[in-house]
This record gives C-alpha cells, sequence and structure tokens, in this order.
C-alpha cells in the first residue's frame, strides 16, 4: 500500500506544483515525475533547514514544496 500513497502524494504535489508556476499542470506521467523527484528534493531541504513533517499531508507539502524548487530551477536553467 505504501506505493500506491507514493504514487498518489507524487501526482499531487507534481500537479499542484505545475498549477502554481505554470497555471496548469503537465500531465499524469510528468506530474508523476515531478513530484517523486520533488519529494526527494524537499525531504533533502526540509533536512537541511532542520524541519521534519509527518502523515499524508506532511508528505504532501513536502513534496510540493520540493517540486516548486524543481520547476524553478528548471525555468532558470531554461532561460
Amino acid at each position: 500500500m505504501g506505493w500506491i500513497w507514493f504514487i498518489i502524494i507524487g501526482v499531487l504535489a507534481g500537479a499542484i506544483a505545475g498549477y502554481l508556476m505554470k497555471g496548469k499542470g503537465f500531465g499524469f506521467i510528468v506530474n508523476l515525475i515531478v513530484g517523486v523527484i520533488g519529494g526527494l528534493l524537499g525531504g533533502w531541504i526540509f533536512s537541511l533547514l532542520g524541519l521534519s513533517t509527518s502523515g499524508l499531508l506532511g508528505s504532501l507539502v513536502t513534496a510540493t514544496v520540493g517540486a516548486v524548487v524543481l520547476l524553478w530551477i528548471l525555468s532558470l536553467i531554461k532561460k
């Protein structure tokens, strides 16, 4: 059941980050990739700052923050 939640949180985080940064989502697969990478990046950033989250909502927040940072970095590289 853990993998299912991992995928659901990844898709939701990618979609939220897409809406925040671009105004629309990217589609299921790209949202999943952005959300999963964002989850890893967000976990790393939160650990550097000494923050921790727990539960599904905490995981969603962490992944969304990481996904937004990922999309921001990619927008800087793209320009």
